[in-house]
């Protein structure tokens, strides 16, 4: 999937800044792998200790545990390795074509070491306070400690979804936008970019990766034929936001574009990441249908506001992730809920007469999501930006990152 962000990410941005786009993409996702290894994935589901601890993890760094030491163990840790970048590049697209190399490193590793993990620990852990894999006290079977089933989020629309795009969110407000993005009488000002063939190639490799990210969830789940389930509803979903896009766009009597096609076909598979391993077919197509309509409003509103968003991230990851999460609440049947969680109780959508409790806790997770995510993203983008490390000169922006940031020495990088 790194490819697939890499691609799309050149593909959006100016020319002149390419390659500085593609260092960034790999530089992160090794600083990812070494926090996580360091102390990231201890965070997230290292156990608390003699209690636990439903807060975050603290046990195992860097793999000292000679107890985790088997082949399980590793394959898990690749895995939400992976999970963990995705989550951390996300932040890059808001933030391109005019953040300082230095604050890509700083924030790639505090998402990934500790934002990131902690929410990670809350809903998938055997610990968390939000996680339907909350251990009960005799070690027999799970015990939420929210409702039957917990906060359900089985491939992450909020917990990598919303994490990503609630940090994009608010880097891209600290850092404002970028230079002749907007007039001053608000007129949005479209920037050339480099290469639809590149952004429309690195989409089609997400949607093709977003199959191992979803239904690799299912290995944990004794009944393996329900991946292919989680196959069909992540399509639909995603088939469902590129044409409502499409169609909302062409509606408006704007000129056929790609773009908009692309951002509703990632919105959908972002929505349905949460709810598709619980929710119907015909579920899924709605659920894609009405994340293309949050992505396009969304995305107007954030131009409205004159907050520049280059890839749509905080649109695409963050309000179409808030909506994966809470149309769980409405859309999760019975029968697919007790095959995923082993459940038998009450507690799932309230379009089945499941009642309104699990939508309570959808609404509660979706709630603690944002506000973790956006007040520690926020007081880290602002002691970047305090610190005059978050934004490259006027100077260097108009020229371009590749031939400025991209040559810079170490002591360059940080100096304002």
């Amino acid at each position: 999937m790194q490819i697939g962000f890499a691609l799309l990410e050149a593909g959006t941005v100016r020319a002149k800044n390419t390659k500085n786009i593609l260092l960034k993409s790999i530089i992160i996702t090794s600083v990812v792998g070494l926090t996580f290894w360091a102390f990231g994935y201890s965070f997230a589901y290292g156990e608390g200790g003699a209690s636990p601890n439903s807060f975050m993890g603290g046990t195992n760094f860097f793999m000292s545990s000679d107890k985790e030491a088997k082949g399980s163990f590793y394959a898990k840790w690749m895995y939400q390795w992976a999970i963990a970048a995705v989550a951390t590049t996300i932040v890059s697209g808001a933030m391109a074509e005019r953040c300082r190399f230095a604050a890509y490193l700083i924030y790639a590793t505090v998402i990934s070491g500790f934002i990131y993990p902690v929410v990670v620990h809350w809903g998938w852990s055997s610990e968390g306070w939000l996680s339907p894999f909350r251990q009960a006290d005799d070690d027999e079977g799970y015990e939420p400690e929210l409702g039957a089933n917990g906060f359900i989020d089985f491939a992450g629309s909020g917990i990598v979804h919303m994490v990503g795009g609630g940090a994009a969110l608010v880097g891209s407000i600290f850092l404002g936008a970028r230079s002749g993005r907007f007039r001053s009488d608000g007129t949005v000002v479209e920037l050339a970019s480099h290469s639809t063939i590149f952004s429309a190639l690195g989409a089609m490799i997400l949607w093709f990766g977003w199959y191992g990210f979803c239904t690799v969830h299912t290995l944990a789940i004794t009944k393996m034929e329900i991946a292919s389930k989680v196959a069909v509803t992540t399509t639909l979903s995603a088939c469902a936001g590129a044409c409502t896009t499409t169609l909302i766009h062409v509606a408006t009597g704007s000129a056929v574009d790609v773009i908009p096609t692309l951002n509703g076909l990632l919105a959908g598979l972002v929505a349905i990441s949460g709810p598709c391993v619980v929710v119907e077919p015909y579920a899924a197509a709605i659920i894609g249908l009405i994340a293309g309509c949050i992505c396009y409003s969304s995305s107007t509103l954030l131009r409205n506001l004159q907050i520049d968003d280059p890839l749509d991230a905080a649109p695409i990851h963050f309000f179409c992730g808030a909506w994966g999460c809470i149309a769980t609440g409405f859309f999760a049947t019975a029968t697919n809920t007790r095959n995923a969680y082993g459940t038998s109780e009450d507690d799932y959508g309230a379009f089945y007469n499941g009642g309104g409790k699990q939508l309570g806790i959808q609404l509660v997770g979706t709630l603690a999501i944002a506000s973790w995510t956006c007040g520690t993203s926020g007081l880290l983008f602002l002691g970047l930006s305090q610190a005059r490390i978050l934004r490259i000169s006027f100077e260097d922006e108009i020229a371009s990152m590749d031939e400025n940031e991209g040559n810079l020495s170490g002591k360059e990088l940080v100096e304002a």
